[in-house]
């Protein structure tokens, strides 16, 4: 039941070493995608810093905080759980769904100055790579140790 292959794994968790490795690169990995995600947009869209969200410090801030969070849930959930890779992708996926409502709320509120479709669609993005970074960074070795139960 172990939710990180390689021996980390004590009392039906992770270790907390283990989980802060395997965690730090998921974060890391993630600002860096998400970066990339909106520097691309905002070449190709014409996206300027007057939209808040997807200026650098933002992106890399709420990247953090979200990526943190799903580490600590994943470490949570791999202590406690029986199948801790399926209740995760599960959490994951509920989570990344919820997350892009308020994305797609901005669009007809008129809340946040300089929103377009193009910068809202980019944040959706971010949200979706966020996830595929956490599931995939953090689950693929513990889908490998459960022996194909996971899904």
């Amino acid at each position: 039941m172990a939710a990180l292959s390689g021996g980390g794994v004590t009392g039906g968790g992770v270790s907390l070493g283990r989980l802060a490795r395997v965690g730090a690169v998921a974060v890391a990995l993630a600002v860096v995608v998400n970066v990339v995600i909106r520097t691309v947009a905002a070449s190709v869209f014409g996206i300027g810093e007057g939209f808040l969200p997807l200026g650098v410090g933002p992106t890399v801030s709420f990247t953090v905080v979200g990526m943190v969070g799903a580490v600590v849930v994943f470490g949570l959930i791999s202590r406690f759980a029986r199948r801790p890779v399926r209740l995760f992708r599960r959490v994951a996926l509920v989570v990344l769904l919820v997350s892009l409502v308020p994305d797609v709320l901005m669009l007809f509120s008129g809340s946040m100055p300089g929103t377009t479709v193009a910068g809202v669609g980019t944040l959706m993005v971010e949200h979706v790579a966020s996830w595929a970074v956490a599931v995939g960074v953090l689950t693929t070795p513990a889908g490998e140790k459960e022996g194909g139960r996971h899904g």
